[in-house]
Order: structure tokens, then C-alpha cells, then sequence
């Protein structure tokens, strides 16, 4: 069996140092002011964004042809790491639009998935539910049809960042079929404006951490929904998730690597201010131990670069 190479190429080590030197310039100098505020000011938001265009990371998830850049899932792993190593309030600006918008037909690509790309409108996916986890079959937000509309009620819940989205991902039940589980909802996907009448989007429990990317409360009271909206066929929901959302895994994992090695290097400046110059190999068991756990999780350059995508 023939060795993986974890050797980074000249071009995802030019990618990893655009991005590194973005978060750096860019992110971490606001950190502070997110933190005490527990929101990104409106006008740093905007100025974020327009910086990520002009260098041309935003959007990197996204086909070249549609205007994004293109980037493989090695390289956007990469640009996950180092986006990781900031607060999510702030690396969320550096805007990645969900890859499930590549599913949009005709007009929904002048409305949604265009405008998405060129950080003119911000999504959000909303699939979680109070009863409703991962098990999203037995989701109970309906979309019943009536019309040319569907007529949606129902209650989503820890919605990331849906109080600064323009619109809506949204996954809702369109009816059942029985399967050797007994009767299972069927699944469809709704592009909904964050204007609808019949939503309301409402701050949700504080986290722990994260400060200024908040988890939201989205409730629909009878919001109309025009079919035009609908994102592939009725019922198909779940063959749109499992085409498109498996990035986020990578994601998730990318960013955890990110932030495990900026942890890494606070604990090594903490040692060493602390420990009046001395090196971390000669701190304490207790930190030492932590740290070295740090690294076989992957935060070095090879591990988060390479074994990540393995």
C-alpha cells in the first residue's frame, strides 16, 4: 500500500499563508471588541467582508465559474484550519455560502446563489428542531402546500447566525411515507427570505463561548412560501443534504485542528511568561501533558494539513 503525502504543494502553502496573514491583519485585531460586545458592529462587519472580496478569499467554496474560487476540499480544509483559528463571529464574515445552493434552478440562482457568492445576500441552514436533532426525519416544522405557496408552521431551534442571514435554508416535513420504521416524514428544502411574514427569528440560549455568533430561535406562524422557492423536488430534501452538506464535516473538523493549535500556542506563551523565560519542555507534567495531546490531535502543520483529508 503506497504512503499518503502529506506534503503541502507551492500553491496550498501560498493559500495557507493568505489566509494565516487575513486572520491575523484582519480578524484577531477585533477579538476584543467582539468579545465585549457580543456582536460584530455592523460597519466592521461590512468592512470584513469587502476585504475577504478584494483578496479573494471569499466564497472560495464555490465553482470558479460561478464566480468563487474554486478551491478543492484539500485546499478549502486548509482555509477552514486557519479561518478556525479565529472566533466565529468574526471568520464567519470571510463568507463560505452553503454548497447546497449549488442545487438552485433558474431564477433562484439570480436571487440566492449568485448574489450568496458575491456576499450581496447571507444564508443560513435551519434543520434542528427542539424535538428534532439528528434524527431529522422526525421533524415536525410542516410545509403544507396551498396553492402556489407552501404554508409553513413550525419551530427551529440553535440556528447559527440567522439574526444577520438574508434568507433561509429550510428543511421541512411535506408529508410521510411508511417505511420498515413505521411512517417517516418526507423532507424538502425551502429558500425563504428572512422577511417573510409569519417568521420570527429570536436570539437563542447563550453559549459558553462564541461570543457574537449567535444561536437563534426561528418561528413560523402560517409563513407563505412560494413553491418557485423550493430547492429540487418535493420530498427530496435528504438526497439534497447528503449531495451537498457533507463539507460541513470536513468543516467542523478543519476548524477544531485551527483552534487546537491556537490554544496550543497560548498555552506555550502562557508557560513561558509565566515560567519566567523557561521552555515549554520544561513546565509543569500537568501542562506539558495538555499540550502534547494538542499536537497528536493535529495541530501541527503536517497532521492538520494533510491527515485531516486522508
Amino acid at each position: 500500500m503506497r504512503p499518503v503525502d502529506f506534503e503541502l504543494t507551492a500553491e496550498q502553502r501560498l493559500i495557507v499563508e493568505t489566509v494565516r496573514n487575513f486572520v491575523r491583519n484582519e480578524l484577531y485585531p477585533h477579538e476584543d471588541e467582539v468579545e465585549r460586545l457580543d456582536e460584530v458592529p455592523a460597519g466592521l462587519a461590512t468592512a470584513i467582508r469587502e476585504k475577504a472580496i478584494a483578496s479573494g478569499l471569499y466564497a472560495a467554496n464555490m465553482p470558479a465559474e460561478l464566480g468563487g474560487g474554486g478551491l478543492d476540499a484539500v485546499s478549502m480544509v486548509l482555509v477552514e484550519r486557519e479561518l478556525g483559528r479565529a472566533g466565529y463571529a468574526l471568520q464567519m464574515l470571510v463568507g463560505r455560502p452553503s454548497n447546497i445552493l449549488q442545487a438552485c434552478q433558474g431564477e433562484q440562482r439570480d436571487r440566492y446563489l449568485l448574489p450568496a457568492i458575491r456576499g450581496q445576500r447571507h444564508d443560513c441552514v435551519a434543520m434542528t428542531e427542539p424535538g428534532a436533532g439528528s434524527d431529522v426525519r422526525s421533524m415536525t416544522t410542516m410545509a403544507e402546500r396551498d396553492g402556489a405557496d407552501y404554508v409553513v408552521h413550525g419551530t427551529k431551534h440553535f440556528i447559527s447566525h440567522a439574526d444577520v442571514a438574508d434568507f433561509i435554508i429550510l428543511f421541512a416535513a411535506t408529508g410521510s411515507e411508511l417505511t420498515s420504521r413505521g411512517r417517516r416524514n418526507l423532507i424538502t428544502a425551502l429558500l425563504v427570505d428572512s422577511d417573510s411574514g409569519g417568521l420570527t427569528i429570536r436570539r437563542g440560549p447563550a453559549c459558553v463561548s462564541n461570543r457574537g455568533y449567535h444561536q437563534c430561535e426561528l418561528v413560523f406562524s402560517g409563513c407563505r412560501v412560494p413553491v418557485a422557492n423550493r430547492l429540487g423536488e418535493e420530498g427530496q430534501g435528504l438526497d439534497l443534504m447528503d449531495r451537498w452538506l457533507g463539507a460541513s464535516r470536513l468543516t467542523v473538523a478543519a476548524t477544531s485542528v485551527g483552534r487546537a493549535g491556537r490554544v496550543l500556542e497560548a498555552a506555550a506563551g502562557w508557560a513561558a511568561r509565566h515560567g519566567q523565560g523557561v521552555r515549554l519542555g520544561d513546565a509543569g507534567p500537568g501542562l506539558r501533558r495538555r499540550c502534547a495531546d494538542l499536537r497528536r490531535h493535529g495541530a501541527d502543520e503536517r497532521a492538520a494539513g494533510g491527515a485531516l483529508v486522508a
